[in-house]
């Protein structure tokens, strides 16, 4: 059956016109990129991801509003996110000048904030220092008893230096306390010991993120009673992360059975020690919303028919599978390469990266694809990741 998606974006892409966002396809996205990189759009609508971290510049850029979600409500952009999106106006040896128009909201933003916008005074950058569990068990590696200079060579601990004596000592204690409760717990959990690591920790080391709840779970022996469409259940439980007014098709209870509450007591016991040693939680709770979606990913289904069991974009969700993959990948590098876990692991990572998820096969097809012909516009600008010749 024909993508609608597609279907829509061919029809706009005629015109010359675009919309680029983080819930589409991998490969729409790198398609849409394609055709604005090769002049062939006259007008692209984008969020802000658009803006980051890629050289796209159009002769003007346009804010149909100055604020933005931030995950919990609406605020006015920052100074460093407006200048970065308003700097791609006006590209190198085309343009004299780019041209910037905002679109101002009276009744919400203030003059004073207009100004702030306008001015030179850009949020100074804030350390978040907060080192992850494998980068401890690596640090205590090397390091031992001296794991601390890991701090005192950090950017917090320079931010820091041009405070009060007071602010300074209270932030170290502050920073020095995280790190010891961290190291508590991961001796609690057997993964070091005064004098090294163990091979438990061996294992949490190579795991980026989800360290903990791998690493338990692998320890408890329940992963090898887990076929490999419910290891895929079971690891994009741990990896995914719910986003507001998304729907999704309940989880079948045959599909994991007794296991499901398994897994939640065995990652519920680590967030309950977390909480117990007075950390900020970084562990959460398996969240199996995404289960039927994954499970019948599994079992063959396409994204068309994932459809109907989510409202989730498309791709939110290859963002999801594709992190399980790499999860997945991680674990099966720490364990013996002939086990039957390994085997299970490689299956399931076999049934979830195809198609759309299969990041070096949409690589392989990041060319123009014969159903979405470019349209008869000229280029405007020569541009080196203009599509090959057919």
């Amino acid at each position: 059956a024909p993508d609608p998606d597609l279907e829509e974006q061919r029809a706009l892409v005629r015109k010359g016109i675009a919309y680029h966002h983080a819930g589409m396809l991998p490969l729409h996205k790198e398609l849409v990129e394609r055709l604005f990189t090769s002049g062939l759009l006259r007008l692209l609508f984008a969020t802000e991801t658009f803006a980051l971290g890629i050289n796209m510049p159009a002769r003007s850029v346009v804010f149909a509003s100055l604020r933005k979600f931030d995950g919990v409500g609406f605020s006015t952009l920052k100074v460093r996110e407006y200048q970065q999106m308003a700097g791609r106006a006006g590209r190198q040896g085309i343009d004299e000048h780019g041209t910037v128009i905002s679109i101002l909201d009276d009744d919400r933003v203030a003059a004073a904030e207009i100004a702030r916008l306008c001015g030179n005074d850009v949020e100074p950058i804030v350390s978040r220092f907060n080192l992850s569990y494998s980068t401890l068990i690596n640090l205590h590696r090397t390091l031992g008893s001296r794991l601390h200079e890991a701090w005192e060579r950090s950017f917090n601990n320079f931010q820091w230096a041009g405070m009060s004596r007071k602010k300074r000592e209270r932030n170290a204690e502050k920073q020095r306390f995280a790190i010891d409760q961290r190291l508590q717990l991961l001796r609690r959990l057997e993964c070091i010991t005064e004098t090294g690591v163990t091979p438990k920790g061996e294992v949490a080391a190579l795991v980026n993120g989800f360290e903990l709840p791998v690493a338990e779970l692998l320890e408890s022996g329940l992963l090898e009673f887990l076929d490999e469409a419910q290891l895929a259940v079971v690891f994009a439980s741990l990896v995914f992360e719910e986003r507001k007014n998304d729907l999704y098709r309940r989880l079948p209870p045959n599909v994991l059975g007794p296991h499901r509450a398994d897994v939640e007591r065995v990652v519920g016991r680590l967030v309950a020690a977390e909480k117990e040693l007075g950390l900020p939680p970084s562990i959460r709770l398996p969240n199996f919303k995404i289960g039927a979606v994954v499970h019948a990913w599994c079992r063959g289904a396409g994204f068309d028919e994932l459809r109907e069991l989510t409202t989730t974009p498309n791709g939110d969700l290859v963002r999801v599978m594709r992190l399980t993959v790499q999860v997945l990948r991680q674990l099966r590098s720490a364990i013996p390469p002939r086990s039957p876990l390994a085997l299970q692991l490689d299956r399931a990572r076999e049934l979830l990266n195809r198609d759309e998820v299969d990041a070096a096969r949409q690589l392989s097809l990041g060319r123009w694809p014969r159903t979405f012909p470019p349209p008869g516009s000229r280029r405007s600008t020569p541009s080196p990741r203009s599509p090959p010749a057919r």
